[in-house]
C-alpha cells in the first residue's frame, strides 16, 4: 500500500469533506480495510471483522489503525460520499496508463485499441428495490471500456440491468483514431455511424445472423489463415440502410480450433483481414 499516492487521496477526501466529524474511522482507514477485503476475497462485513480481529496485533504493518467493527464499517460504507473513491480511482488510472503506453501489443498496430463490454451484477431485491431486474432479484449493469495495451479500465458506466447495451454508447466519449471492439449487444447502426464513424474512430463488431446486405466488392480470401472472405458490403435493410448509408467491410473468419465461422463488421480499411479477425 506504500504505492498509494496519499496526497491525491487526501485531495479527493477534502473535495467532498469525507472526514468531516469523523471520530475513529477515517476515509483512508476505510479504504485500506476495503482493499484488504478485496484482496482476501471476503464475502461479508462479519467476515471482514473476524479477519481484522484475528490479526489485530499486525494491522499497523498495513497502516490500519485498529480492528474496525462491522457496524462502524457498514455505517461508513453507507454514508461516505462515493465520489471520493471514484475520483481517486480516476487519479490512479491517470498515473498508471502512461506506464503501459510503450508496452508491446500483441498486434503490430499503432492505434489505441479499446474493448467495450457489459457485466450484470446481481443484487438482493429486498435490500436494493431501486434496481429491480427480475421478479425475484435486482441488479445493475456495468459497462466497462478497457484499454487493451494495459488491460486498464478507462471508463465505467452503471445502468439498470434491464437497460439495453446499445444505450451505453450514447455516453461513451469517443477518441479519434481509436479502434473499439464491441460484441453483438452493441450493434446499432445509427449509433455506430453517428457516434463512432462520424467522430473519426473505428469499430470491429460481429454481424447479426439476420442482417440484410449486398456485396459491393470482394477483396479475396486466405483459407490457410482462416479468412473465408473479405468483402465490401452495403446494408439493404430498410432501417439499417438509412442509419448507416455508407459501405462496410465484412471479414468472414473460420476458427480452426473450434470450427466456428465468424462474420466481423468494421469501418476500417487499412489492416489486413486477418488483423481484423485477431483484433476481435
Amino acid at each position: 500500500m506504500s504505492l498509494i499516492p496519499r496526497r491525491d487521496f487526501n485531495t479527493c477526501v477534502a473535495r467532498y469533506k469525507g472526514d468531516y466529524r469523523s471520530r475513529n474511522l477515517s476515509c483512508y482507514d476505510q479504504f485500506l480495510v476495503m482493499c484488504l477485503a478485496q484482496y482476501a476475497s471476503k464475502n461479508s462485513l462479519r467476515d471482514i471483522e473476524a479477519s481484522l480481529n484475528a490479526v489485530e496485533h499486525k494491522l499497523y504493518h498495513s497502516g490500519i489503525s485498529y480492528a474496525v467493527p462491522r457496524n462502524t464499517l457498514a455505517k461508513a460504507n453507507e454514508q461516505r460520499d462515493w465520489r471520493i473513491y471514484r475520483d481517486f480511482g480516476q487519479a490512479l488510472i491517470k498515473r498508471v496508463r502512461p506506464l503501459y503506453a510503450e508496452d508491446p501489443f500483441r498486434l503490430d498496430i499503432d492505434n489505441m485499441v479499446y474493448a467495450f463490454d457489459s457485466s450484470t451484477i446481481s443484487l438482493c431485491l429486498k435490500l436494493c428495490p431501486w434496481a429491480k431486474f427480475r421478479t425475484t432479484k435486482s441488479g445493475v449493469k456495468m459497462h466497462t471500456l478497457l484499454d487493451l495495451r494495459g488491460n486498464l479500465p478507462v471508463y465505467i458506466h452503471l445502468t439498470d440491468a434491464s437497460v439495453h447495451d446499445v444505450k451505453a454508447l450514447d455516453d461513451l466519449c469517443v477518441e479519434m483514431g481509436a479502434i473499439y471492439l464491441l460484441d453483438k449487444g452493441y450493434v446499432d447502426f445509427f449509433r455506430l455511424f453517428n457516434h463512432i464513424h462520424k467522430n473519426g474512430a473505428f469499430f470491429v463488431t460481429r454481424a447479426k445472423d439476420n442482417m440484410l446486405y449486398e456485396v459491393v466488392e470482394s477483396r479475396g480470401c486466405d483459407p490457410e489463415a482462416g479468412i473465408v472472405s473479405d468483402e465490401i458490403i452495403k446494408l439493404t435493410g430498410v432501417k439499417p440502410s438509412r442509419c448507416y448509408p455508407e459501405t462496410l467491410r465484412m471479414v468472414t473468419y473460420e476458427d480452426f480450433a473450434t470450427g466456428k465461422i465468424y462474420r466481423f463488421l468494421t469501418n476500417f480499411w487499412g489492416y489486413e483481414a486477418l488483423t481484423i479477425a485477431e483484433l476481435y
